[in-house]
């Protein structure tokens, strides 16, 4: 469930419980090498705020630590070979959480059906799976491929949660 930004803000202001605090834990910040000793507010699936907040529930980390996930910016899933499911088995062990694709390859082959089976994979799995559309199906007019894909077929995709733009 995600909040409005109205939400957040009271959220962030301790009006209303947080539906998770993480108490004990040490936070560490990729960007200054620190790690910071600080509780950890979350509702639905972000972060509202750092520090103590009233809770619907807590957990204890007992100084375990916290990271934040690697998202990785560009990749082909389709390329790996395997299916988004394997992918993910594959890259969250080594914090990969997110990963932004583009996949012109399957889209070359199945058109849209290629691109929705890449959409439909966030539901099973624990990986976060955003699209940037294919631009251009098949890549040049000298190429041959399974799919033709114009930007009139592409636009209600740009609806979609997970996809973010063109590619």
């Amino acid at each position: 469930m995600k909040n409005t930004l109205a939400e957040n803000i009271s959220l962030a202001r301790g009006e209303k419980k947080v539906d998770l605090l993480l108490k004990n834990g040490r936070v560490i910040n990729v960007l200054s090498g620190e790690i910071h000793k600080a509780p950890v507010a979350i509702s639905g699936n972000q972060i509202i705020g750092f520090g103590n907040y009233r809770a619907k529930k807590t957990i204890d980390l007992k100084g375990q630590y916290l990271a934040p996930g690697f998202i990785d910016g560009h990749v082909h899933l389709e390329s790996s070979m395997v299916t988004p499911v394997e992918f993910a088995r594959t890259v969250l062990p080594s914090g990969t959480t997110t990963v932004v694709c583009d996949p012109h390859e399957i889209a070359n082959v199945l058109g849209l059906t290629g691109i929705k089976y890449v959409l439909a994979s966030n539901k099973n799995t624990p990986l976060d799976i955003f699209v940037m559309l294919p631009s251009c199906v098949p890549a040049t007019q000298l190429e041959t491929s399974g799919a033709n894909l114009s930007s009139r077929q592409l636009r209600p995709l740009l609806k979609h949660p997970y996809v973010l733009g063109l590619a």
